[in-house]
């Protein structure tokens, strides 16, 4: 019986990683280069030694001021934020879980600081019993550890626990951990070769928490 939902973060609440990469193909366009999806998507929801601005000087076979670049991509990257909301169903899945009396936790790759400054933003931070980032754990996804701590923070166990992700290595992490796995793709990820997961939606939206979880309990 699943007692707890689990949320990743970027991509899966707030699409920071599509706007991630468009800013990315921006700049690598601007300088006459491409930055594959198939070269980024190994970064997504995990941490890496890859470097985009490494990878574009390979390209170009050029030295490039990786500060300047950094900046632009921050700027961009910023003024396409500002306007951004949660993926739809977000909060509604939020409130049909309190109102089913589920815990709700939310393990994340990227830094606390990063986390909760957009959950706060969003008006969505006060759901969350529990989060857990790469502040807490050594290794973040697809390790498990992060998940592993989520349910130990909201004391269920992860058998008992559904996490949703957008991820292929979030995907992964939420499995290795023993838990349900529901993968909400975004545009970045929809068309990535996503490994064992129970279930898929296009969106939070199409679908309600109830029926997900219904479904799941049940193994269809």
């Amino acid at each position: 019986m699943i007692k707890a939902i689990i949320f990743d973060f970027d991509g899966l609440i707030l699409d920071t990683e599509t706007h991630e990469y468009e800013v990315l193909k921006e700049i690598f366009k601007e300088h006459g280069s491409e930055l594959p999806l198939s070269v980024w998507g190994n970064v997504i929801g995990t941490s890496s030694d890859f470097h985009p601005f490494t990878y574009l000087e390979e390209q170009l076979q050029k030295k490039l001021n990786h500060e300047d670049l950094t900046k632009i991509q921050e700027d961009k990257f910023q003024k396409r934020m500002a306007a951004e909301i949660a993926r739809p169903g977000v909060e509604a899945y939020l409130k049909a879980a309190k109102e089913l009396g589920l815990k709700i936790g939310l393990a994340s790759s990227s830094s606390y600081e990063w986390v909760s400054t957009y959950l706060k933003s969003l008006h969505l931070f006060d759901y969350f019993e529990c989060i857990r980032t790469s502040d807490h754990v050594e290794k973040v996804k697809p390790d498990p550890a992060l998940y592993i701590e989520a349910a130990k923070c909201l004391n269920v166990n992860p058998e008992e626990c559904l996490a949703f992700e957008d991820s292929v290595n979030g995907a992964s992490a939420a499995k290795k951990a023993g838990m349900y796995c529901t993968i909400v793709p975004n545009s970045v990820t929809k068309n990535m070769e996503f490994g064992e997961i129970d279930h898929r939606l296009e969106s939070m939206a199409e679908m309600e928490l109830e029926k997900v979880i219904s479904l799941i309990e049940s193994g269809k």
